[in-house]
């Protein structure tokens, strides 16, 4: 498989491991389940306009401030609720727009799943 296929490959397994997760009410897992699927799908995106893939967080961040800011403005505000994932526990309310955002991301991309 290339690179792009397994970006997208990942992207779709996640997005169908956080529905599952989301409908055994496991909230905190289907958080972050979508943000690794919104991840693949920025990381997608950055392979098919920059050719390269960034290497962490940090990195996403940066190159998509600059490449696409709608996508960076979605990462900057899921960001901190994936993080609480790992101390608190998260509710249906967060989870659906972690949902709302992969499809988000999904049209910018120009991609379905």
């Amino acid at each position: 498989m290339s690179l792009k296929q397994d970006l997208f490959s990942n992207a779709k397994e996640y997005f169908e491991d956080a529905i599952y997760s989301k409908n055994k009410k496991n909230y905190n897992s289907a958080v972050t389940l979508f943000f690794k699927a919104i991840s693949s799908l920025a990381d997608l995106y950055l392979l098919m306009k920059k050719g390269k893939i960034p290497s962490n967080h940090s990195e996403r961040f940066k190159i998509l401030r600059e490449l696409n800011f709608e996508i960076y403005n979605i990462l900057d505000k899921d960001f901190p609720f994936y993080q609480e994932s790992y101390r608190t526990k998260l509710n249906l309310e967060v989870v659906k727009i972690f949902e709302n955002d992969f499809r988000k991301i999904l049209k910018i991309v120009g991609i379905r799943i």
